[in-house]
């Protein structure tokens, strides 16, 4: 070694510049070599240096890769890994500190005392060294270097409190792990760092922090060796740690190595802690921001004078004391530990028999166990590998390729990607060492590629867990205060740069429901923030639209097609709700009124028009005194009113009273009066709603289906619901109140005293079948008594029973009603009780077709035949009778006598309904069980009274629903006869005389 070469020590706390003084000195000559701690340092390094002279002259050799161009100048090495004998004009040691760590110490201090540059050396590292270097290196020069910046402590902060560029240190990897994925709960997302990862991996995370992808860095102790970040904060999330024997405390200088990476430049840095780690002692924090450490007193040291013999010779020459007071024994290491393992098997010891034999042994012991999973496992392998080589001269080819092969897989989560990333840098070790493989070029290449693989999938599963990338772009455009970009599409999804955040509906923001805590927080920030144009774009686009793009549902909600866009609510006056807009605070109060505006207008709109009848009753200023509040009653009531409840006040309306209230559309039924207009479908949904909303119920009743004239009475549903529907409950069923009245006038022609059967034209009304017509005529008050007689059946007979065609599950023909098409002005329709029966014959048939239904059941539950009456003349054979006897003997019909038996109807079970209790339907057999949703749809169930059958799906329901209602047959009590009934004064003398 040349006089002039020169040895120096450059020691400092970390941010000093000594790993760049020691680059830029190694490029000031003409070749040179630098060890460093870490693979990820050292790659660091190399690319550093690659950038500044080119990859020609560059190589990089760790235990896993070997680049070594032809006219390599420059060898940047991890320092177990540097070459020995190289003759470089330069040598320089990273982190000279670790000569004292119990693992690694003893490969630092063999560098420190036997390597040198022909020109100059330098170590760097930790002012702790000063004492050992001065004693065991002769003519050293130390140069001192200050911080840059300086190092503050905060204290213990909160994850979720943690400021922006930090850096959270774990002990493991299930730390690390739990750590990142709780900030990216709260903070978008964090890289993940650690040792164990493949530099590719590492650089690839790395990226994402520094890029500003995402504010936070989790990482390893390994961030301590050298690593140069953009971190401001470091916190550290525990005190002690495993150092592969136990568990201990961690020591001032090793807190500073790491904590002294926040900060770069001239800028200042913090650090302090998290989680359950608690505070830093105070002496412990001084020594730290002032670098001032107990010095290191003892080396690690393990003989480098190695005899190769015999196994034996090689341990006990590993295993020679050093003889200076400032090295001691290093401990058992993992290579010294396989040996000894291999060397006591008898295959072993015969094969290493000669120093060729024990220095391969040797060389193959020093492959690092990558896995971790026990050292039985890595010696089995290291034994076998040792095997090929020592039979073969290398790795058998097919071996070698099964092994990558196996390896060669990018499907898995984390856990399994780290694990396979670990075994291929075994054999990517094996592949680097000369003359162990039969093509080095090749295989490097090979386990290379599948560690590149690994580690880009790694990387992609590490962002995929750890980082939110729509919540961390987010964060980064609010913090640098830029203008958000947001889209919405024609499904109403919301994009924010790109990133979707949820959708808005109408004129409220519905952001993604997988976002919690902070990150939802954040979401609804950035996203209302950008939504704010759309908002204005929308409800300008709202004002303008037609009212036939809005609608209000049977719940009182108000629709833009089919976005919630707000809701009525009680008002002074039922016929005036209010409005309530469904508009985010954030969209202003501008939004907020024009979309109320809006809806008032339609609102208003359409109660005018389907209410007309009504709003020009209530202000029609010619009706006075008794006419004049019987009006007011109608408009009360909404344009229905049962009779019962305001028959004293009919009794005293005279006839020009009751001609101005017909003139308004107003009819004076037998049951009810109402005004026909208002029967139909889109009136009665308008209705049940401002009812609902006048009377504060939560639960709103709900229309049945148009068309039905017949729907089932449900227990459950108060009568004044169906009432509202233009309904009438009268036995298992309940009637429109229309065609009700036109029925009414069919059995006023009837002579109810000595008995009458239903004709075609009562049949062809309700729709039914004769064995349900008849539990609607006792539903009504009157008497049924069932019979039967020999059947006749010329061509012009009337037909008693609906026919039901083939294929059909007995739904009955619909029969129109010819008389129905005629129309009759309202008010020149006399009312029922003020007229003879004979004229109500005539005069009563009032024109019911403008409540816009069919005269006919459409509802098939409402046609289904009943009454066991055979529907086709194979089917006519009575029951027990076997068909030559049936065809042979007389035919026989079942028919109905209909008595007067006293209005059971108002003193009976609809009556107790008003009053809170409700009495149950009459039926036969097993009752039938009706059900479906509100508004009466779903399916209905089997009743044993007759082959009835609900037909899932089809609307079946009344005035309400919900779950299936199961009916109970009960003896209906006899009930007292109404004197204000039309036939009451008949009954009465009926009786007097009996």
């Amino acid at each position: 070694m040349p006089q002039r070469a020169r040895i120096a020590a450059v020691l400092g706390p970390t941010n000093t510049g000594k790993t760049h003084y020691a680059i830029e000195r190694m490029l000031g000559h003409r070749t040179g070599m630098i060890g460093l701690p870490l693979r990820l340092l050292a790659r660091e390094v190399y690319d550093k240096i690659v950038a500044a002279r080119g990859p020609s002259v560059v190589a990089l050799v760790t235990g896993e890769e070997r680049i070594v161009p032809p006219r390599a100048q420059y060898w940047v090495c991890t320092v177990e890994a540097m070459p020995e004998g190289m003759g470089v004009d330069f040598i320089g040691i990273d982190e000279i500190q670790l000569c004292a760590d119990p693992e690694r110490g003893h490969v630092f201090t063999d560098r420190l005392l036997r390597m040198r540059g022909l020109h100059e050396t330098l170590f760097m590292g930790s002012d702790t060294m000063r004492g050992p270097i001065s004693q065991l290196v002769r003519g050293v020069e130390f140069i001192r270097r200050e911080r840059m910046s300086q190092l503050s402590y905060l204290g213990s902060k909160k994850i979720s409190r943690m400021p922006a560029r930090s850096a959270i240190v774990g002990f493991s990897v299930d730390n690390v792990y739990a750590i990142a994925e709780l900030i990216r709960r709260t903070k978008g997302g964090a890289a993940v760092v650690m040792g164990a990862l493949s530099p590719r991996t590492r650089n690839a995370q790395v990226d994402l922090y520094q890029n500003g992808d995402v504010d936070y860095l989790v990482a390893t102790d390994a961030i301590g060796m050298g690593l140069n970040l953009d971190i401001d904060h470091i916190a550290f999330s525990a005190l002690t740690k495993f150092d592969g024997r136990r568990m201990r405390d961690l020591q001032p200088n090793e807190l500073a190595q790491i904590a002294g990476r926040a900060g770069r430049g001239m800028r200042s840095g913090t650090f302090g802690t998290t989680g359950d780690a608690g505070q830093i002692p105070e002496d412990w924090v001084e020594a730290i921001t002032s670098h001032s450490f107990t010095p290191i007193r003892k080396l690690n040291w393990r003989n480098p004078d190695l005899r190769f013999g015999s196994i034996a010779a090689l341990v006990q020459s590993l295993e020679i004391a050093p003889n200076d007071e400032w090295l001691v024994k290093a401990r058992e290491a993992d290579d010294l530990q396989t040996l000894k393992a291999l060397g006591a098997e008898a295959e072993v010891q015969a094969r290493a028999s000669n120093p060729a034999s024990v220095r391969l042994l040797w060389d193959v012991c020093r492959i690092p166990d990558f896995r971790g999973i026990s050292h039985a496992e890595h010696a089995g392998l290291l034994h076998v590998i040792f095997q090929h080589l020592h039979e073969r001269g290398g790795i058998p080819r097919d071996f070698l390729a099964r092994q990558v092969k196996r390896i060669d897989r990018t499907d898995g989560d984390i856990d399994t990607l780290s694990k396979r990333l670990a075994y291929i840098r075994t054999w990517t070790y094996v592949a680097q060492r000369k003359g162990w493989v039969d093509d080095e070029i090749h295989w490097r290449d090979a386990t290379r590629a599948v560690e590149d693989a690994l580690s880009d999938a790694l990387h992609e599963r590490l962002t995929q867990r750890f980082v939110d990338r729509r919540t961390s772009v987010l964060l980064r455009r609010l913090k640098q205060k830029e203008t958000l970009l947001a889209e919405v599409n024609d499904k109403g999804e919301v994009t924010v740069e790109g990133e979707f955040v949820g959708r808005l509906e109408g004129f409220r923001f519905r952001q993604d429901q997988g976002a919690t805590g902070q990150e939802a927080k954040t979401l609804k920030q950035a996203s209302l923030q950008a939504l704010a144009p759309h908002f204005h774009l929308r409800a300008d686009r709202f004002y303008n639209a037609p009212d036939t793009e809005i609608d209000f549902t049977e719940q009182g909600g108000l629709m833009w097609g089919d976005q919630a866009v707000g809701k009525l609510a009680k008002g002074d006056d039922p016929l005036k709700p209010r409005i309530v807009a469904f508009v985010d605070d954030t969209a202003g109060a501008d939004v907020a009124q024009k979309v109320e505006r809006r809806l008032s207008h339609f609102i208003d709109r359409k109660i005018a028009a389907l209410f007309e009848p009504l709003i020009t009753l209530a202000n029609d200023e010619a009706l006075t005194g008794l006419a004049r509040g019987f009006g007011f009653r109608i408009v009360e009531a909404m344009g229905i009113l049962p009779r019962q409840l305001v028959a004293d006040d009919v009794k005293q309306l005279d006839q020009d009273s009751r001609g101005a209230l017909r003139k308004h559309g107003i009819r004076f039924g037998q049951y009810t009066i109402f005004m026909p207009l208002l029967l139909k479908p889109a009136p009665t949904r308008l209705r049940l709603v401002l009812w609902s909303l006048a009377n504060d119920l939560d639960h709103f009743p709900e229309a049945p289906p148009p068309g039905l004239v017949t729907v089932p009475n449900i227990r459950d549903v108060p009568m004044q619901h169906y009432t509202l529907a233009g309904y009438r409950p009268a036995g298992t069923r309940a009637i429109r109140i229309d065609m009700l009245e036109r029925l009414a006038d069919l059995l006023r022609a009837q002579d109810s005293r000595s008995g009458f059967e239903a004709n075609p034209d009562m049949l062809s009304i309700t729709g039914m079948t004769l064995e349900q017509f008849a539990d609607l005529m006792e539903g009504l008050g009157y008497k049924a008594e069932k019979g039967e007689r020999s059947k006749v059946r010329p061509a012009d007979e009337v037909i008693t029973t609906s026919a039901t065609p083939e294929g059909e599950s007995g739904e009955a023909l619909p029969v129109f009603d010819a008389a129905q098409i005629e129309e009759t002005a309202p008010g020149a329709v006399p009312d029922p009780s003020d007229t003879p029966p004979a004229a109500d014959l005539v005069a009563g048939t009032e024109a019911i077709d403008d409540a816009g239904y069919a005269p006919i059941n459409e509802d098939p539950e409402g046609v289904q035949d009943d009454d066991n009456i055979a529907d086709t003349p194979e089917e006519e054979i009575l029951p027990g009778t076997a068909p030559d006897e049936a065809l042979s003997g007389p035919e026989l019909e079942t028919f109905y006598t209909f008595t007067w038996g006293g209005n059971r109807n108002r003193g009976g079970a609809n009556a107790r309904r008003e009053q809170g209790a409700r009495g149950a339907p009459r039926g036969k057999g097993k009752p039938q069980a009706q059900g479906g949703e509100r508004g009466g749809h779903g399916k209905g169930g089997e009743g044993k009274g007759g082959p009835r059958k609900g037909k899932g799906g089809k609307p079946q329901g009344g005035p309400g629903g919900g779950k299936a209602k199961t009916y109970e047959s009960r003896p209906r009590k006899e009930d007292k006869i109404d004197p204000d009934n039309p036939f009451a004064a008949a009954l009465m003398g009926l009786k007097n005389k009996s």
